[in-house]
């Protein structure tokens, strides 16, 4: 059965997902990047973005992620319009690596940042939100990516409000702090599961 063993790892942008699922990784766990999935496919229709958005989100058949995003988060329609396109191929290529695991009858996660706006997972029934309030989430991305408080705002807009993730999921996992506590809360989270060992 699909998504049998898997649990949804979900939260908002710059909460830390990726590090956790890094992190979840290292502690045995298989991880399906559903943004990683996205980019593949991004890429590998890179000629139908053109076509869609314009050339000049494509530089020499690569898309600029970064041009294209700043478009999209600006103009919701546009957003909506690739999503519609791109999400039933993420969801297919989710399926196919979630056969492959449920194989193995072992637990698997699947990062998904999307995973309460996207009624395509209602089959997981195990979720994890990797929390940290909007005001910590707005200082990382004004220093990750370097981004006007207007386009993180537009970012911060096109998700669930992370205070509503954190009571959609089944468990939390608090990122508000250093690396060192977001390691104690996965170890915390994996012992509540029993899931070392298996």
């Amino acid at each position: 059965m699909v998504f049998e063993h898997a649990i949804a790892l979900t939260g908002g942008i710059a909460t830390g997902k990726s590090t956790t699922a890094d992190m979840l990784h290292e502690y045995g766990f298989k991880i399906i990047d559903s943004d990683v999935i996205a980019h593949n496919n991004l890429q590998e229709y890179s000629s139908l973005v053109s076509t869609m958005f314009g050339s000049e989100y494509v530089d020499e058949g690569i898309v600029n992620r970064k041009r294209l995003g700043k478009y999209l988060f600006a103009n919701k329609s546009e957003l909506k319009r690739l999503e519609n396109f791109l999400h039933p191929l993420i969801h297919e290529e989710i399926k196919r690596k979630s056969v492959v695991n449920e194989e193995k009858e072992k637990t698997y996660f699947i990062d998904i940042p999307l995973f309460f706006e996207n009624s395509n997972y209602l089959d997981i029934k195990t979720s994890i939100c990797v929390y940290a309030p909007k005001e910590i989430q707005i200082e990382r991305m004004m220093i990750r990516d370097n981004l006007s408080l207007e386009e993180i705002h537009q970012r911060l807009d096109a998700q669930i409000d992370i205070e509503e993730k954190k009571t959609l999921a089944d468990y939390i996992i608090d990122n508000s702090k250093d690396t060192m506590h977001l390691d104690q809360e996965i170890s915390k989270f994996i012992n509540k599961l029993y899931l070392i060992g298996e």
